[in-house]
């Protein structure tokens, strides 16, 4: 099994990374882990307190539980990933059933920020973005997929996003081993990154 650890910034293109990688990549032998399913379960906290939750700091993530279904991924065991609901900030009861494959991609902010986590990665990559980039695709996305106003965004932003991102996500690119700028639409790295993993899967 070949493990594969994909952060950066909020907006930075990492799910366009991740698509184009799994279209260059064997049928059937990738499983993405998002990051995001293993936010902490806030089902015991009142609901006004889950509203102050700061889900861009590494408190959030339930990263033992990560880590423990990597390993026995490794051990050829399947395992029950949680489902996060954003709207109410707790893990849904159901599960998606994860059998083991050739290659793991594990994706999200801050994926290169646990030492444990990085342990069990055979590749890092860092996707790399400007800020203003990043901005304008959060604005995109917040909008359309989860009806926020442009002002709530850029406050959100400036407040919670940004010194996060400076303080925890951009701070990991120097654990990368692999930088990729301009996320999605940089094909050329992500063609080398996947003959890469290729030629890694027949040497094992």
């Amino acid at each position: 099994m070949f493990i594969i650890g994909i952060a950066g910034g909020t907006g930075s293109g990492k799910t366009t990374v991740v698509k184009k990688l799994i279209e260059r990549l064997p049928k059937g032998e990738v499983t993405v882990i998002p990051l995001d399913s293993y936010y902490n379960d806030s089902s015991n906290i009142p609901e006004e307190e889950r509203q102050k939750i700061n889900f861009d700091h590494p408190d959030a993530f339930e990263w033992t539980l990560l880590e423990q279904h990597l390993r026995e991924l490794k051990e050829g065991k399947a395992v029950e990933q949680p489902i996060y609901d954003y709207i109410t900030s707790t893990r849904q009861k159901e599960t998606i059933h994860v059998e083991p494959t050739e290659i793991v991609i594990v994706e999200g902010i801050m994926v290169l920020h646990d030492a444990d986590l990085r342990e069990q990665l055979d590749l890092k990559v860092f996707v790399d973005a400007d800020g203003d980039d990043r901005l304008i695709r959060v604005i995109k996305r917040d909008i359309v997929e989860r009806g926020r106003t442009v002002e709530s965004v850029i406050e959100r932003y400036q407040r919670v996003l940004k010194p996060m991102h400076e303080q925890f996500i951009e701070p990991c690119k120097r654990y990368a081993n692999v930088i990729i700028p301009q996320g999605g639409h940089n094909n050329a790295a992500i063609n080398m990154m996947a003959k890469f993993i290729k030629q890694q899967l027949k040497e094992h």
